[in-house]
């Protein structure tokens, strides 16, 4: 039986690995015919290929996988989470800082959305990240306009259907009434498109401000708005299961060009002083070893 068992990995996986696109972009770069498979254009992703085999993308030799990497990045708002935007706004990926190599996001936030994004160089690490079987907790603080209580808050406690999509129960805790505003903490398991703020408005709340602090065990601790930190490989190695990983020292860079849109100022609370924003999230990945 083994004997039938085509040897090596997916053609797509091989180039999500190699850090040129995420699994899902490489079939659709595959079925554009911009792969080859010694010297011979491929059109379909169901083929296995080895390290023996010649594989060219858009007439480029793809080389050995790169090492798995991860970044935590504050994603700033005004950016939006895409590689390419049809209304031609300023992408996260275009903000990044020169030296960052390809990497693509691990979920999103949206236009209006800040805080902690991961960026990952492998397509395998996306993936693993966003299943909804990865039961990683993502935690958000939220400001919001009008004055929750917890019989307001009940239905999103038990879970909630809006517009026909059944959204997970969620963990809020009210941490701060301030004036016509309050101060949530939200944490949930998965990541539907715009689910606070859909959530948050089926009970008669609008949200004017949503801080991502933390994903899975990633924090995005003291980072400031635009600035990227890598994980160190060995956190990454412990947390993922990675093996052979090589031992990178984190780095953290600066924001990169100027962007189109400046981002919002961190509220005071998010440093640790002052009382008019978000209490200060949680504490950024230990230096030996991460987090939540």
């Amino acid at each position: 039986m083994n004997e039938n068992v085509p040897k090596g990995d997916r053609i797509a996986k091989v180039l999500a690995r190699a850090g040129l696109a995420s699994r899902r972009e490489a079939e659709r770069l595959i079925e554009a015919g911009l792969v080859t498979v010694n010297g011979k254009t491929i059109t379909s992703p169901a083929l296995n290929v080895t390290a023996q085999d010649k594989i060219t993308l858009d007439g480029k030799l793809v080389g050995d996988p790169e090492p798995s990497r991860l970044w935590l990045y504050y994603k700033p708002i005004g950016l939006v989470t895409t590689a390419k935007d049809e209304k031609d706004r300023t992408t996260v990926f275009e903000s990044l800082p020169d030296d960052m190599p390809r990497v693509m996001s691990v979920g999103r936030l949206d236009i209006n959305s800040e805080g902690l994004l991961l960026l990952t160089n492998d397509g395998a690490i996306k993936r693993r990240l966003e299943l909804p079987s990865t039961g990683w907790l993502r935690k958000y603080r939220v400001r919001v306009n009008g004055a929750p209580n917890d019989t307001m808050l009940a239905p999103l406690r038990k879970g909630i259907t809006v517009d026909g999509e059944h959204f997970q129960p969620m963990t809020i805790s009210l941490d701060r009434q301030q004036g016509a505003n309050a101060w949530l903490t939200v944490s949930l398991r998965e990541g539907k498109n715009r689910e606070i703020r859909r959530a948050m408005e089926a009970v008669g709340l609008s949200v004017n401000r949503l801080l991502r602090v933390s994903y899975g065990p990633f924090r995005l601790g003291e980072l400031k708005p635009g600035e990227v930190e890598e994980i160190k490989a060995r956190v990454l190695k412990d947390q993922l299961g990675l093996n052979d990983t090589p031992k990178k020292t984190p780095t953290r860079t600066r924001p990169g060009p100027a962007r189109n849109s400046a981002p919002e100022k961190k509220p005071r609370d998010v440093k640790g002083r002052g009382n008019t924003g978000p209490a200060k999230g949680p504490r950024k990945p230990n230096r030996r070893g991460p987090r939540d």
